[in-house]
């Protein structure tokens, strides 16, 4: 850095001078900086852009699939049936082994693939345009890419550029510049050139250009004073990078629920093998195998192979139907995430707003006219009082303003599809001509005047005027001018009133400023609308002179319209017992107005600004954002604060945005959701869910989509979780009472009630293709009647965890029951052999499962209630009989499985036995009901 460098960047460029800001960086503001210069200096500061994050290659994305304590079980099963199998030594392939990697790696799969899917759908919505700016150089204009711009430049810009960096103005002709992408602000900003007082926020720098924004008016010249990582766009990039991205609730939840089965895991195993190296005699190194292969078999009965798969499809299944209401989710997780959500921060620009400024009313002489419709679709009513179509003189007085609004304008609207509208130029003067259009009056005054001059806007003057010919009234001159209405009223002599024009004396001023007050009450922004007739078009006096002795018309209230569906989302978010907050960097009046439209807050609501907040301590700071829900004129760092707040208080926040500024507390945020259309780049990177179609509607989807998911998350969790804890206690419990049942009669050694391969069956076959019909239940009637889970809240309560263990105390006992009923030598004197009563054991176990899968859909509520609502349950409740029919009966399967064929009777028998698990959970539901009524 240069010695003027360093002393420019101790001042902030804005506050200084322009000559001086240019002296300080060695730019000749005629000829800029000499081309061997700007290169010298592009290899010192390096290229203007923005440190992108180095993307993950595919390697590391797949690896990333197995980062799950859940996955770490089932890794360290395999390891465990390996060993195992080579101890034991005489069977063919370690198949515990073979199939739960098989599990892993097709989980594994499903996420690479999910997110790869993800990546691509974001990849489309990106912008690929190259951004160039026009610089002096040597004294000559050239185009350059606005990667290679330095400190020094000079550069110019015109009405549709894009600022390639951070400048300051040297010479400006009526520029406005369009900075709601980094500033929220919806309205484009008047530059000049004079230093602002004192360092302002940068919607108040109006001295400055800065990257990423664009020119919608006019022309400037400006000089660069920062490029790069050093602009405040780089900022905000800065501020992103020290972003830290947390968990998603979902993530938490999976890796706690892995936590806690690993620790129960190797707690059975070592209980159950330490009791029997206790109780039963270990003589040779056999019977220890034994032993271990009872601790490898309880593993694999405790563990839910299939939940990490089951987990990814139903999310994956979540993503697709999200993808089809345009929401593009970046991660299976988020999916989940927002359902959990407790507060949704939302901008307000282009997210809550429409982004298009409308006319929405216009105040003359005669009264006040409401224009309906929104954006730039010229849709719409013209409304008098009682809402009846303005006539005579109010009607006269109307077409006035809006034509002289139109007239006084340098923006252009256009139809670029059969319902698509778009606009060229600043967004509010095509307000003007959107209602133009709903007057029906745009083809006659394009027909009857003609510009012959243009007198600028400025920010001194406030005002934009043009000289029309009127070729209806033999091509009189006229003059138009709009602008700032006090401004107007100050130079106006005349006021019109019909088709008549009358003296402005001091009761027709005071009317005019209580319209004005009466609009920007309303959080309206407000411009009026004069003109006067000119002797001949000759006469061209300076601006100061052609702009006094005017005829006031009227002034019109500007708003950027809340979109319509967003009152709706809004409402529904309210009644799903979410929090919404609106943070803006618009003006407070407005955003509170808009606000209260929405539903947000009530109408007569506070707004807290950045330098309010500024103001607070930390403990100040954390109560107003308790009991606020509308922040406005706040920059990125006060969003982040914000955000972060929130989740310090245990909220579940979604922060949603399109502008740069937002991306910091998108990263920050639970769930970022970005607008596809309108957003950055910068916001879809950061962010973990994007809107396809820019819809706020679609949160609510998202919403209702994720607690659905969670439901059936806890539907399937529970049944497998209680198809488990059958299995484990049904091993227990049938090693440690063998005598009993007669286990220890039938052979030498250990014998156990189930095998390792047939209840590594029971998990991936017949539990898995129920659990994920499960996933695809119908969400129950009241979900958007719920208040939001609370963080802190497990999936699997102690409830649920009653009802677990009861369920698997239950499918033990028959399935125990059955082998005794079979065995010889055990409470009930049988006649089978060990395979025959084994298998038995092994059906019922399998019946119980199916039953209690309907028994799974809910904790109180009764098993038969939608008993055939959810068809993809039935269908795999008939394949997982098909499937049992098959490994019983087929001899391949057999062998295998170690089972046996039943009679037609045995089969039966294991029915009837297997549907005790659903009685007796329809009795357990019926006790919770009567027990919670009666707490009521």
């Amino acid at each position: 850095m240069t010695e003027a460098e360093a002393m420019l960047d101790e001042h902030d460029p804005s506050t200084r001078p322009a000559e001086l800001v240019a002296r300080s960086l060695g730019t000749d503001v005629s000829t800029g900086l000499p081309a061997d210069e700007a290169r010298r200096r592009r290899d010192q500061h390096g290229a203007n852009e923005l440190r992108v994050a180095r993307s993950t290659p595919w390697w590391g994305r797949l690896l990333a699939q197995f980062q799950d304590p859940l996955i770490y079980l089932l890794l360290g099963a395999v390891v465990v049936s390996s060993v195992a199998w080579l101890l034991e030594g005489h069977e063919p392939l370690p198949i515990d082994a073979i199939v739960i990697a098989a599990i892993v790696l097709l989980n594994a799969v499903l996420g690479y693939v999910q997110e790869s899917r993800a990546a691509d759908a974001v990849a489309a919505l990106a912008k690929m345009t190259a951004v160039t700016s026009s610089v002096v150089r040597d004294g000559e204009r050239r185009r350059v890419p606005s990667t290679e711009l330095v400190p020094g430049d000079l550069v110019l810009l015109e009405e549709g550029d894009a600022v390639g960096a951070d400048a300051r103005l040297v010479q400006v002709a009526e520029l406005r510049v369009q900075e709601a992408s980094l500033t929220g602000e919806s309205a484009s900003v008047s530059k000049d050139v004079q230093p602002v007082p004192e360092r302002a926020p940068l919607a108040e720098r109006t001295s400055m250009v800065f990257k990423g924004t664009a020119v919608t008016q006019g022309t400037g010249l400006a000089v660069v004073t920062a490029t790069g990582m050093h602009t405040e766009m780089g900022r905000v990039a800065e501020m992103l990078d020290a972003t830290r991205e947390d968990p998603t609730p979902l993530q938490r939840e999976v890796a706690r629920i892995g936590r806690t089965l690993g620790i129960a895991v190797i707690a059975i195993a070592a209980v159950v093998v330490l009791t029997i190296l206790l109780i039963s005699d270990i003589s040779s190194a056999g019977d220890l195998v034994t032993v271990l292969l009872l601790g490898v078999s309880l593993a694999v009965a405790a563990v839910p192979e299939g939940l990490p798969a089951i987990l990814s499809l139903v999310l994956a299944l979540g993503v697709q139907r999200m993808a089809e209401h345009n929401a593009v989710v970046k991660n299976l997780s988020s999916v989940e995430s927002l359902g959990s959500a407790t507060v949704i921060c939302s901008d307000k620009t282009g997210t809550l707003t429409r982004a298009e400024m409308t006319i929405e009313r216009v105040a003359t002489a005669s009264g006040t006219t409401h224009i309906t419709g929104t954006g730039y679709a010229p849709r719409g009513e013209i409304q008098g009082p009682e809402h009846s179509p303005p006539e005579g003189p109010l009607r006269a007085e109307q077409i006035v303003a809006i034509s002289g609004g139109s007239l006084a304008n340098n923006a252009a609207l256009r139809q670029a599809g059969e319902d698509q509208w778009s606009i060229e130029g600043d967004p509010t003067e095509a307000a003007f001509l959107v209602a133009e259009k709903k007057f029906g009056i745009e083809e006659r005054r394009q027909r009857r005047f003609q510009r012959v001059r243009e007198i600028p806007f400025t920010s001194e003057r406030k005002m934009m005027s043009t000289v029309e010919l009127d070729h209806e009234w033999g091509d009189q001159p006229i003059l138009v001018t709009k602008g700032a209405p006090d401004i107007l009223v100050s130079r106006c002599t005349r006021i019109r009133v019909g088709m008549e024009v009358v003296a402005m004396d001091e009761s027709w001023r005071e009317r005019a400023r209580a319209d004005v007050e009466s609009l920007s009450n309303d959080a309206l922004r407000t411009l009026a609308v004069a003109y006067k007739p000119l002797e001949s078009v000759d006469d061209q006096g300076n601006a100061e002179e052609l702009e006094r002795d005017l005829i006031f018309v009227g002034t019109v209230g500007i708003i950027d319209p809340p979109r319509e569906e967003a009152a709706v989302s809004v409402a529904e978010a309210k009644r799903a017992g979410i929090r919404v907050i609106m943070i803006t960097g618009d003006h407070p009046g407005t955003a509170v107005r808009i606000a209260s439209r929405l539903g947000i807050v009530d109408a007569d609501a506070q707004a807290l600004t950045g330098a309010d907040l500024d103001q607070l301590d930390e403990s100040d700071f954390a109560d107003a954002v308790r009991r606020t829900s509308v922040f406005a004129r706040v920059a990125p760092v006060h969003k982040l604060r914000i955000v972060d707040t929130l989740q310090a208080d245990g909220h579940v926040v979604a922060m949603t945005g399109d502008g740069v500024n937002d991306a910091p507390a998108l990263k920050s945020a639970d769930i970022g959701i970005a607008m596809g259309i309108t957003g950055t780049e910068v916001t879809k990177e950061a962010a973990k869910m994007i809107l396809a179609d820019d819809n706020f509607a679609t949160i609510v989807q998202a919403v209702r989509e994720g607690r659905g998911i969670f439901d059936n998350i806890r539907k399937f969790l529970r049944y497998l979780l209680s198809s488990n804890m059958g299995e484990v206690l049904t091993v227990f419990l049938g090693v440690v009472g063998a005598g009993v049942i007669g286990l220890s009669a039938v052979g030498e050694g250990l014998v156990l009630p189930l095998l390792a391969t047939q209840i590594l069956w029971i998990n991936l076959v017949t539990d898995s293709g129920p659990a994920l019909a499960m996933g695809l239940d119908q969400p129950e009637d009241d979900l958007m009647q719920r208040p939001p889970r609370r963080p802190d809240q497990p999936a699997i309560d102690r409830r649920m965890w009653a009802g677990v263990l009861f369920t698997g105390l239950v499918m033990a006992a028959t399935t125990l029951f059955t082998i005794d009923f079979y065995l010889p030598h055990g409470l009930i004197e049988g006649s089978g052999t060990l395979d025959e009563a084994r298998t038995a054991g092994f059906t019922v176990l399998v019946f119980a499962q199916l039953f209690n899968c309907f028994n799974a859909r809910s904790e109180t509520v009764s098993a038969f209630h939608h008993l055939f609502a959810n068809g993809w349950l039935w269908g795999a409740v008939t394949l997982s009989l098909v499937l049992q029919v098959a490994v019983v009966h087929i001899p391949a399967m057999n062998y295998a499985f170690g089972t046996v064929p039943l009679t037609l009777e045995q089969w039966m028998v294991c029915a009837a036995l297997g549907s005790l698990v659903l009685w007796l959970g329809e009795a357990r539901k019926w006790v919770l009901r009567r027990t919670n009524k009666a707490a009521v």
